[in-house]
C-alpha cells in the first residue's frame, strides 16, 4: 500500500508518517532527505548552486521513482511538492491514501517560531510577518492540498489520534 502526506511546513508530515510507518511496519521515506541522498546535496545547495527549475525537475522524477518502483510505504512530501508541476496528479494516479495534514495558521505560526533557523523560507521573515507570509502561501497552496483524498484538521488532535484516524481511512 501507498502512502502519501502533503501539508505546509511544519504541519506534521514527518513526525505523523514515521508513526505510521512504525505502526504499519511499512517502510518511511521523506522525499527531501531522498532528493538530498541521490543529489549528493543539500536542498538549499541544490536550489543555490543549479537553480529552482533543475530541484523541481528532480524532484518530480524522484517522486515518480518513489511512487513506480516502491510498495509499502508512507512518503512525506514537501510542502511545496504537490503544487509544482504534474506532482500531485501523479500521486493521486499512484494512490487513493492520500492525507493533507491541515493545521491553521496560528498552529503553523507555533510550530515553526522556535525552529525558524532550519527553515530557508522563513528563516529571513520577521515573527510579526510570518501570520501573513504562511497565510498568503497557504492560501496559494490550498488547490493542491484539497486534492488529497483525505483532509484530517490536525490542531486539536494528538500525533497518535492522528495515526489511528488515518488507519482507519486506509483503502
Amino acid at each position: 500500500m501507498k502512502i502519501v502526506l502533503v501539508g505546509y511546513m511544519g504541519s506534521g508530515k514527518s513526525t505523523i508518517g514515521k508513526l505510521l510507518a512504525d505502526n504499519l511496519n511499512y517502510e518511511f521515506i521523506d522525499l527531501d532527505k531522498y532528493i538530498e541522498s541521490s543529489e549528493k546535496m543539500k536542498i538549499p545547495k541544490i536550489f543555490e548552486s543549479k537553480g529552482e527549475i533543475y530541484f523541481r525537475k528532480k524532484e518530480f522524477d524522484y517522486l515518480n521513482e518513489i511512487l513506480d518502483t516502491k510498495d509499502d510505504f508512507v512518503l512525506s512530501t514537501g510542502g511545496g511538492t504537490p503544487c509544482y508541476g504534474e506532482n500531485m496528479n501523479a500521486i493521486l494516479e499512484a494512490t487513493s491514501n492520500v492525507f493533507y495534514l491541515k493545521v491553521s495558521i496560528a498552529g503553523l505560526i507555533n510550530r515553526l517560531i522556535s525552529e525558524k533557523e532550519h527553515r530557508p523560507l522563513i528563516s529571513n521573515i520577521p515573527n510579526e510577518e510570518l501570520p501573513e507570509f504562511i497565510g498568503k502561501h497557504l492560501f496559494e497552496r490550498s488547490y493542491f492540498y484539497s486534492r488529497a483524498n483525505h483532509n484530517l484538521l490536525c490542531d486539536e488532535n494528538s500525533k497518535e489520534e492522528l495515526v489511528l484516524e488515518m488507519e482507519t481511512l486506509l483503502v
